[in-house]
């Protein structure tokens, strides 16, 4: 079995690919290693997968339709896992070209990759970031998401609608997850937690936004690793009971299914920033600062359908998920 994970290099990528190298399987690596962030990052995690015997990576990217064509071709896979990505919400509103060639080329390269090689599942990431101006809490899969406010969300809202076509005109089975902010170890350092660690052991004071009232539904990567996991081993079968004159976005009489994945417990950034706190053994000096552009003042994971349909179970709480990620970073910044 082999199975192609794109963006492996990354955060999410690099713990999905560790898990599906422990299990066995064959694994190819595509990542592109641009400077988004720190690359070195980037290299460390690939230098801990990188001699394994079942691990094959290939630097390449998404938007070469070539490239992509060749790698099908060579190395064809039975399953797709797709992470790689162009991410950030705030860095789309002054580089959005960036989103185009990677969120919407790239993604069109990957599905037109996957028909042709009678891929067997297509899991991709989606975001929490496509419920845009919904209110209603908890996020449903059920809800209607044609409000984003950031061109990140919009790529992603159009990559869900990109699948469902694929998985209609060529019966090509795909799952689209809306993950709700990942952390951890090894974690990416535009990510609000990664910064305020640095800034705390540096002494410097953090910049707490919308006065510390946001909330999100912070989800611990092994919880998240173990969810793209069991959604993988379910392909989707389409849905007999999908009605077009009450259309259910979440499926399809199409081999579709769209998923939230995330802890179910939103959590205020003022309690994180304290447990942040007290698993660095030192307190923050923090700025308080209104909403950014792009930003929402909460995230909630409805993850009822993924819990029923893969028994799905988050269960690492943000204490002992953040001691985890303070020991690590003190271990790699050492």
């Amino acid at each position: 079995m082999t199975t192609l994970v794109t963006g492996a290099a990354g955060f999410i990528g690099f713990f999905v690919t560790q898990a599906l190298l422990a299990r066995g399987e064959r694994v190819v690596g595509l990542d592109n290693l641009n400077d988004y962030y720190d690359v070195r990052l980037k290299h460390a995690r690939l230098a801990q997968i990188g001699a394994h015997p079942n691990f094959r990576f290939i630097q390449a990217e998404l938007a070469d339709r070539n490239g992509m064509n060749e790698l099908f071709a060579q190395h064809p896979p039975k399953r797709v896992i797709h992470l790689a990505a162009q991410a950030g919400v705030r860095y789309s509103i002054d580089h959005p070209h960036a989103y185009v060639d990677s969120n919407l080329v790239g993604f069109i390269n990957i599905l037109e990759g996957c028909r042709h090689h009678s891929v067997e599942h297509l899991v991709y990431a989606s975001s929490s970031s496509v419920y845009g101006l919904n209110t209603a809490m908890p996020y449903s899969t059920q809800h209607n998401v044609d409000h984003p406010i950031s061109l990140y969300a919009a790529t992603k809202k159009a990559n869900e609608l990109m699948a469902h076509s694929y998985s209609h005109l060529y019966r090509l089975p795909t799952t689209g997850l809306r993950f709700f902010t990942v952390y951890g170890p090894w974690g990416r350092p535009d990510m609000a937690y990664f910064k305020f660690t640095q800034a705390i052991l540096d002494g410097r004071p953090i910049e707490v936004y919308n006065h510390g009232k946001m909330q999100r539904d912070f989800t611990y990567i092994d919880d998240i690793v173990e969810g793209v996991l069991r959604v993988l081993d379910r392909p989707p079968s389409p849905n007999p009971a999908w009605s077009g004159d009450h259309p259910n976005p979440s499926s399809s009489p199409a081999p579709y299914r769209l998923y939230n994945i995330g802890n179910h417990s939103p959590v205020e950034l003022s309690r994180f920033i304290e447990a942040l706190e007290n698993a660095l053994g030192r307190k923050a000096e923090k700025i308080m600062r209104p909403m950014q552009p792009g930003d929402v003042p909460a995230t909630y994971a409805d993850v009822d359908d993924l819990m029923r349909d893969t028994g799905f179970a988050p269960s690492t709480s943000i204490e002992t998920g953040l001691e985890h990620f303070a020991a690590w970073y003190r271990k790699y910044t050492a």
